[in-house]
């Protein structure tokens, strides 16, 4: 019986629920790109999946959760309800004077004109059906809490307590909640690493093949495959479940994402009462509305909607390429994977004797510059549907006198060579949920090596851990994260900020 596969948007994040034929050891389709170095990003070769569908709007040209949400505010009422603001008569003024009282007037509770986010029938149902169509799923849901419960949802719904997930070691912090939240046994690939750029790239079809006959081995079996994916086309290559965050680049509120089926795998009961269980009994219908907008407005040119984007990004490419001292990612540097997202610009600095923390400083502190990511060697920049020219000329004006400037007064620093990621070499002593609820102490750090991580901890962003509860400290680990931190990373989830120590498992 075949196994389920999902996909995180991350573009897509997919998961695909392994149902093995019998003995058989082919794995589920993933996806050859490389991975996004945050979660939650959505990459443009939507036209395979894309359906060229008339949108569906209601009489006032609206979307229909759009129409169903300014209908209700509308209406002249004697409101008795939530919120305590009562549709923005008690807004506090303080934030009225900076985006006004209509957000307020439009924060509603589930009103019956604007159905249930948990057992929907009206509005919420339409735009979740137009939504489906639009990105060729067989259903889709519409998320608040970000794709992180998406996700979360995703690996509930297929790994019970004590089945195997195989994940990429790189994953996001979301998914290894997830593994905490369900029980489920990690089983990790690590990802292509590239030194130079301190970047990880995404897995092979070969690297989950390998790890399926390595648990079969062991008599052993995956309940599904996690791959963290760039690319909207993640349900044609085989993804059962895509979460797909998509406020980072389509033009959602930010915490809005969806999630995706295809097929019948997957329970999609079961996959509501996980939503269900990790949502708010509270949801914001602003961001409800926003998912529908954002469909409508794809939907009206999904062909050509993100042609000027791709153009400026290409355009800043071949520019900073010309740059002494500048480098720019680009396929090459993972040759075993076709692709790199277009609407991603990610670019170093270590030939200007620059970190990527160094460099952002600069960028933002002189030129008004902000970025996406921020990371060790480099800085990634998100170009979306609203990148205008003027802010592409700044970013290369500010990088253009950047590198002027410290090529000439700053020799390029030595660099550690190393082959292997951070995380390369880890030994999971404890599955994620056990070392979670697990009785801990606090060490410091140099004794730290040898003991069994009690926390999450990771350079954030992009959210991606170096520790994981239940591993083996080891000091390749400890050495990273400390470079990060001197080089003005921020590191997440360490009770002690200052890396001086670490929380520890008492076994």
């Amino acid at each position: 019986m075949m196994s389920p596969t999902f996909s995180l948007s991350c573009m897509s994040n997919w998961l695909c629920p392994l149902h093995f034929p019998e003995r058989s050891l082919a794995p589920p389709s993933v996806t050859s790109v490389g991975q996004d170095e945050s979660i939650g990003r959505i990459a443009i070769r939507n036209d395979h999946v894309l359906r060229n569908n008339s949108p569906v709007l209601q009489q006032n040209g609206l979307p229909p959760l759009v129409s169903a949400l300014k209908a209700s505010a509308e209406q002249n009422v004697a409101s008795f309800h939530f919120p305590g603001h009562n549709r923005g008569r008690a807004a506090p003024a303080s934030l009225t004077r900076l985006i006004g009282t209509r957000p307020f007037v439009h924060d509603l509770p589930e009103l019956p004109e604007l159905d249930n986010l948990f057992c929907p029938q009206g509005p919420i149902l339409e735009a979740q059906t137009e939504a489906a169509k639009l990105f060729g799923s067989s259903q889709t849901w519409f998320l608040v809490g970000g794709t992180t419960c998406g996700i979360q949802a995703a690996i509930m719904a297929t790994c019970s307590p004590g089945e195997f997930l195989i994940l990429p070691r790189n994953s996001h912090i979301s998914a290894i909640s997830a593994l905490v939240l369900s029980g489920a046994v990690p089983k990790y690939i690590v990802p292509d690493y590239e030194n130079d750029w301190d970047i990880a790239g995404g897995v092979t079809p070969l690297q989950v093949l390998k790890a399926i006959q390595e648990l079969e081995m062991e008599g052993k079996k995956a309940a599904a495959v996690f791959i963290t994916s760039p690319t909207y086309h993640a349900l044609q290559q085989g993804a059962d479940l895509t979460v797909q965050s998509t406020h980072k680049v389509l033009c959602s509120l930010t915490q809005s994402s969806m999630l995706h089926m295809s097929g019948n795998i997957v329970d999609k009961e079961k996959i509501s009462r996980c939503l269900q269980t990790l949502q708010s009994t509270s949801p914001s219908y602003l961001l409800l509305a926003s998912l529908d907008a954002a469909r409508a407005q794809l939907s009206e040119s999904p062909d050509v909607v993100f042609n000027q984007a791709m153009a400026l990004a290409y355009e800043a490419k071949c520019m900073l390429k010309r740059i002494p001292g500048i480098s720019v990612l680009e396929n090459s540097s993972f040759p075993t994977f076709p692709a790199i997202d277009p609407l991603r610009l990610t670019v170093g600095f270590w030939k200007v004797g620059l970190s990527g923390y160094e460099a952002d400083e600069i960028l933002y502190g002189d030129y008004g510059v902000v970025c996406e990511l921020v990371g060790n060697k480099s800085i990634t920049y998100a170009f979306n549907l609203g990148t205008c020219r003027d802010h592409v000329q700044r970013l290369l004006s500010g990088i253009k006198h950047l590198a002027a400037t410290y090529v000439t007064i700053q020799q390029p620093e030595e660099r550690v060579l190393t082959v292997h990621a951070p995380f390369d070499d880890k030994i999971t002593s404890l599955i994620p949920r056990d070392a979670f609820f697990a009785s801990k102490r606090k060490v410091t750090i140099k004794e730290s090596i040898g003991e069994i991580s009690g926390e999450l901890i990771c350079p954030y962003p992009p959210g991606i851990p170096v520790l994981i509860p239940g591993e083996v400290i080891t000091k390749k680990a400890v050495d990273y994260l400390l470079h990060v931190r001197s080089k003005g990373g921020d590191i997440t989830g360490a009770s002690d900020p200052l890396l001086s120590s670490i929380v520890v498992c008492n076994v």
